[in-house]
C-alpha cells in the first residue's frame, strides 16, 4: 500500500510527451539544462526520456544518473511487452529496467476497440501483457506507474474492459494508475465522474493519475477535476507542450493548487520562479513565450482600459486575480489610445518617474493618444513613452537633436546595391554633419548617426540594434501607407524598445533609431550620475 507523504505528485513530461510537439526537438544537453530547472522548481518526477527509442535517451539516464537531484526523481518511460514476447527478453522491457532509473512508467491500451483493431490482439492477451509487464518490472526492484492509454474513451466504449486493465496493473504491483485522456476530448465534468469511480476502487491501496491533452483546450481544467475527484498524481509539461494541441500546462496546474486551492505543491520560493522556469524552457526549446499564458504570459497582468489602471493605482488587486509577484511576474500598465491622465501616471510612476501635476499628466495622455491616431503604438516601445514623458519636464535636455538626414539607394548596371544616408544632428548647439553606408538606407542611416554621435558620446559604441520590425497601418491606402517602425536595441545588460512611425518608412525608422540611441544615454546617465 502507498504511504503518501505529500498532498499531491507533480510528474513533469516536458521532456519526452513535450518534445513531441511539431517543431520542438531538444538536445542531450538542452534536456539536462531543462531537468536541472524543472528539478529547482520543485518538481516531483522527470520523465526523461523513452531509452528504447534512441541513443541519446538512453545516454540522458546515463549522464542524469551521475548528478544529484534535489527533489526529483527521474523516471524511465516505455511500453508492455510486445505481443510475440516474454516479459524477461522483450527490448523495450530491458531497455527500461537499464535506464538504472527507481521508477518506471510503462503505457498500455485500456480501450476494448483499439486492442483488437490496433493492436491486433485478443482483449485477454492485453490484460496478460499489461500484468506481464509490470510484474516484471516489479522483479526488478522498480516502482512502477501505470499509463492507462486512451483510459476515458475506452471507459465509455467498455466500462467493464477499461477497469479489468486497471486491475490487471493494480494486481501485479503498480504503484500509480495514471488516467489518460489520449485524445483530449473527454470534459472536465466527465473526467472529475469517472475519475471518481476509479478512486472509489483503487484509491485506498493506488496513487490515481491524471494525464490530459489540450485538443478541446481543457487539459488543465480536466486535470483539477480529476483532482478534486482524488487524483494524486498530475502529469502534464511546461508551458503544456506537447502533441497535437499539446498537454496539461504544469504553468498553470501549479499555481492553481497552490494559490486558489491551498495545496503546498511547492515552496514559496519555488512558486516565485515559475515564470523564469517558464521563460527559460521557450528559449532552450527555441520558441517565443506565449504572451498571453495564464499566470506566466508577459500579458497575465498588463492592463490597458483607462479606467483599470486607475483603479489599479488605489488598489492593485482590482483587476488581478492573484499578485504576480508570488509566481515571479509583475503587473504592466500599458500605454494606448485608450489611456487616461490616470494610466500614463501610473506607468510613469512605475519607471520612477514624477510628473507631479495633473496637467503633466494630461498633456502626456494627449501625446500618446495623438501619437498613436497616426500609426505610433506604445504597448511594447516602453522606452520611448519614457522619453516622452521625460520631454514634458520642462527640465529635461535631450542629449542631441535631430536636424534633418538624406537617404539615397542607388543600384546600376547589375551591381549590387549601394544605400547611402547623410545625417545632421545637433550635439551642444553645433551641428555635426556625417555620411554613413549600408546594406540598405535603414542600416546606411544608423551607421551614420552613429558615426556622427560616438565622437561626442563614445558609450554609444557598445550599443547595437537586435531586431527591426516594420508595421504597415492602412493597408488600404497601398505605397502611400502609414508605417510603423519598432527596433530592439542593447548595450550588453539590457535590451530596450523604441517606435517611430511616419508615413515615409525611412523617416520612421530614423525617429525610432534616434530614441534607442537617446535612451542608451539616458541609461548611461542614471548609472554614472551624470547630468
Amino acid at each position: 500500500m502507498t504511504v503518501r507523504t505529500r498532498p499531491v505528485d507533480l510528474y513533469d513530461t516536458t521532456l519526452r510527451d513535450g518534445v513531441q510537439r511539431e517543431g520542438l526537438s531538444l538536445s542531450l544537453d538542452d534536456k539536462l539544462k531543462i531537468a536541472q530547472r524543472l528539478d529547482r522548481l520543485g518538481v516531483h518526477y522527470i520523465e526523461g526520456g523513452y531509452p528504447g527509442s534512441n541513443e541519446r535517451d538512453q545516454e540522458f539516464f546515463a549522464r542524469a544518473s551521475r548528478m544529484t537531484w534535489q527533489c526529483a526523481t527521474i523516471v524511465a518511460f516505455g511500453s508492455s511487452r510486445y505481443k510475440d514476447n516474454r516479459a524477461d527478453v522483450d527490448p523495450s522491457l530491458r531497455a527500461l529496467v537499464d535506464a538504472g532509473t527507481t521508477a518506471v512508467t510503462i503505457v498500455c491500451k485500456n480501450h476494448a476497440g483499439q486492442v483488437r483493431d490496433v493492436l491486433g490482439v485478443p482483449l485477454a492477451q492485453n490484460l496478460e501483457m499489461i500484468a506481464d509487464s509490470v510484474a516484471f518490472l516489479r522483479s526488478r526492484g522498480k516502482r512502477v506507474f501505470y499509463d492507462a492509454e486512451h483510459f476515458f474513451d475506452g471507459w465509455k466504449a467498455d466500462r467493464e474492459y477499461a477497469f479489468a486493465c486497471l486491475r490487471a496493473a493494480a494486481g501485479a504491483g503498480a504503484e500509480a494508475l495514471v488516467l489518460c485522456d489520449t485524445n483530449g476530448g473527454t470534459l472536465p465534468g466527465e473526467i472529475g465522474a469517472i475519475t471518481g469511480l476509479v478512486h472509489a476502487e483503487f484509491g485506498a491501496a493506488h496513487d490515481i493519475g491524471i494525464h490530459t491533452h489540450d485538443d478541446c483546450e481543457l487539459a488543465v481544467a480536466g486535470a483539477l477535476a480529476a483532482f478534486h475527484a482524488g487524483a494524486t498524481h498530475l502529469q502534464g509539461t511546461i508551458n503544456g507542450y506537447g502533441e497535437r494541441c499539446g498537454n496539461a500546462n504544469l504553468c498553470a496546474i501549479v499555481p492553481t493548487l497552490k494559490l486558489k486551492l491551498g495545496v503546498p505543491c511547492v515552496s514559496d520560493d519555488q512558486l516565485r520562479s515559475l515564470t523564469d522556469v517558464s521563460r527559460f524552457v521557450a528559449s532552450v526549446c527555441n520558441l517565443n513565450p506565449d504572451p498571453h499564458a495564464a499566470y506566466v504570459g508577459s500579458s497575465a497582468f498588463a492592463h490597458k482600459a483607462g479606467y483599470h489602471a486607475d483603479a489599479m493605482r488605489k488598489d492593485p488587486m482590482s483587476y488581478q486575480h492573484v499578485a504576480p509577484d508570488a509566481i515571479g511576474n509583475a503587473s504592466r500598465i500599458l500605454i494606448s489610445e485608450l489611456s487616461g491622465k490616470a494610466a500614463v501616471a501610473s506607468r510613469a510612476e512605475a519607471l520612477g518617474l514624477e510628473l507631479g501635476s495633473p496637467d503633466r499628466a494630461r498633456q502626456l495622455a494627449r501625446q500618446v493618444k495623438e501619437l498613436e491616431s497616426r500609426g505610433f503604438q506604445f504597448e511594447g516601445a516602453e522606452a520611448s513613452f519614457e522619453l516622452m514623458a521625460r520631454r514634458t519636464d520642462p527640465e529635461y535636455r535631450a542629449p542631441f537633436d535631430l536636424v534633418d538626414f538624406l537617404a539615397l539607394v542607388e543600384s546600376r548596371d547589375g551591381r549590387e546595391m549601394l544605400a547611402e544616408a547623410m545625417v545632421k544632428v545637433r550635439v551642444d548647439g553645433e551641428v555635426i554633419h556625417t555620411a554613413g553606408e549600408g546594406n540598405g538606407p535603414v542600416n546606411a542611416l544608423d551607421q551614420a548617426m552613429r558615426k556622427a554621435l560616438v565622437s561626442r558620446f563614445p558609450q554609444l559604441a557598445h550599443v547595437r540594434l537586435t531586431d527591426f520590425k516594420v508595421r504597415v497601418i492602412d493597408e488600404g491606402a497601398g505605397t502611400a501607407a502609414w508605417t510603423r517602425v519598432t527596433i530592439d536595441t542593447t548595450d550588453g545588460e539590457a535590451t530596450w524598445t523604441t517606435v517611430g512611425g511616419s508615413a515615409n518608412i525611412i523617416e520612421a525608422s530614423w525617429f525610432a533609431l534616434a530614441d534607442s540611441m537617446e535612451y542608451a544615454l539616458l541609461r548611461w546617465r542614471a548609472a554614472s550620475g551624470a547630468r
